[in-house]
């Protein structure tokens, strides 16, 4: 998949570094992961209401910025899908979020208005016990596409591609 680079792009990423706060040697403490929030897949225009990347891979003390791309939409995490000890968000519509995690294990989250439409994503941190909240994350029952949606990310997480 060629990398696009265009006006949006640039102006999303200048807005997340932004977002951070983050300025010289703060880097070293982690990374920074952008997940867009957006009306259409830019790859698959049927695809609407999306988080690009579906699934993010992080270490310890990354941060993630969700970024509004296009209005009306947030990020929040879905109750059941975040490790024992990590901290909730809930982000605000039209919004941009940064959200560092520390803890890790998997991290299931939605925006609010459109989770039924299959609006959801997953973030994975790396550590030892990433994985043990991985059955009750896949326990949580969703309603309309966010089903399928979930069914496609647990299958790419049982692959286990991502962590390679």
């Amino acid at each position: 998949m060629p990398l696009i680079i265009d006006r949006r792009t640039i102006l999303a990423s200048m807005a997340a570094i932004a977002a951070t706060g983050v300025a010289g040697p703060a880097f070293a403490e982690g990374a920074t992961h952008t997940v867009q929030m957006l009306n259409k897949d830019p790859d698959d225009r049927k695809k609407r209401n999306v988080f690009l990347p579906l699934i993010q891979v992080a270490e310890p003390g990354d941060t993630v910025v969700f970024t509004s791309v296009d209005k009306g939409h947030n990020s929040e995490i879905i109750k059941g899908m975040i490790p024992d000890g990590a901290e909730a968000w809930k982000g605000r519509i039209s919004k941009d979020l940064s959200v560092t995690l520390t803890q890790p294990g998997v991290y299931g989250y939605r925006c609010t208005p459109h989770a039924a439409l299959g609006m959801v994503g997953l973030i994975i941190v790396k550590g030892d016990g990433m994985m043990d909240n991985v059955e009750e994350a896949k326990a949580v029952k969703h309603r309309g596409k966010a089903k399928a949606v979930f069914e496609e990310i647990w299958a790419q997480v049982d692959s286990g591609n991502l962590l390679a």
